[in-house]
């Protein structure tokens, strides 16, 4: 395999979580019954034994309903999630968007977060200044700089983190669910802007309950089913088999 014609490799990964099997009421009872070994959980796979490959510069869908493993597969390319067996490999730098507020400090205003998140993803107090204003209009918070992000609603707080984590084009774009907290006339702004980058090289990883978004800016569809793969390919084909399996009560 050539390494340097791919953003992103996924190969045999499975990522396990223990669940208690038994209610613990407090800190006492856990660790009591730790130091007796007799703490019962059972395996819960929210990945199983994931092969996925991405192209540089190919735009992939990621969809499934709630705990399909969506989530989870993006925070494993991140690097935030260790497989539990097979091996992720990720080439180039990653602008990931997975959770709301994540780099924010509530209790900062906006112009003091803007470049906390900046320091997060890596970008320094100069590049921050030169690119400052660029971040407020497109978020489109000019009247907001000053008040605490514990004040802004969430669609506010998703608009400034996609504005910071896109003012430059990184290897590889995540996206996940971070659009749809905001109207529809700054997610279509968010589209081209991803449009654009995509245009100049970027990969991009979508995960989106909206098929019509998927749609818009995926060539690509990965459509995982409690954990498992069930089918990838054109996002028109895999779209479809997912809507009829939905159409026939599938969960």
């Amino acid at each position: 395999m050539n390494n340097e014609e791919y953003a992103v490799v996924v190969d045999h990964a499975t990522i396990r979580f223990n669940i208690a099997s038994e209610r613990i009421d407090n800190l006492k009872e856990y660790f009591v019954k730790l130091v007796k070994r007799q703490l019962m959980f059972k395996e819960f796979l929210a990945l199983d034994d994931v092969s996925f490959k991405v192209r540089k510069g190919e735009s992939w869908g990621i969809i499934g309903t709630n705990g399909s493993g969506k989530s989870t597969m993006l925070k494993m390319i991140c690097g935030i999630l260790k497989p539990y067996k097979g091996t992720v490999e990720t080439y180039g730098t990653l602008a990931p968007l997975i959770e709301l507020g994540a780099g924010f400090d509530g209790d900062l205003t906006a112009r003091e977060n803007i470049y906390l998140n900046g320091a997060v993803l890596g970008f320094d107090e100069k590049f921050m200044d030169e690119h400052f204003d660029e971040i407020v209009d497109f978020a489109e918070l000019h009247n907001f700089l000053d008040m605490p992000i514990k004040n802004y609603s969430s669609g506010m707080s998703a608009r400034l983190g996609f504005s910071i984590a896109t003012i430059v084009n990184p290897d590889v774009l995540i996206c996940d669910e971070v659009l749809s907290v905001g109207d529809i006339a700054f997610q279509k702004k968010c589209e081209q802007r991803m449009s654009e980058m995509r245009a100049k090289g970027t990969t991009l990883l979508f995960v989106s309950h909206s098929m019509d978004s998927v749609r818009s800016v995926c060539e690509n569809a990965l459509w995982l089913s409690h954990g498992v793969v069930k089918a990838m390919g054109p996002v028109d084909d895999v779209a479809e088999q997912y809507m009829k399996y939905l159409d026939e009560g599938g969960r």
